[in-house]
């Protein structure tokens, strides 16, 4: 484990602050599309999962959201855009 306690497969996504509080990073990879409601809801419900699950103050919480363009995104070994996504 690492110095905040998080398995190593989690030390890149939890890095300590100043005064060693968990700040839990979250990274959402999504097909483009969503609407800017549907992204805070995104942010909300992850921020308020990570609170509970490591107990991470709230203000502590970063979420990033990866809008990925259709064509970028593969499915099958197909892109979204050509499925119709």
């Amino acid at each position: 484990m690492s110095r905040c306690g998080c398995r190593a497969w989690a030390r890149a996504a939890c890095v300590l602050s100043d005064k060693e509080t968990h700040m839990p990073f979250a990274q959402i990879y999504m097909i483009e599309g969503r609407t800017e409601e549907q992204k805070k809801a995104v942010i909300e419900k992850v921020t308020q999962a990570l609170v509970e699950a490591v107990g991470a103050p709230q203000q502590n919480v970063r979420v990033w959201i990866h809008d990925v363009p259709k064509e970028n995104w593969g499915i099958a070994g197909v892109s979204a855009k050509d499925l119709g996504r």
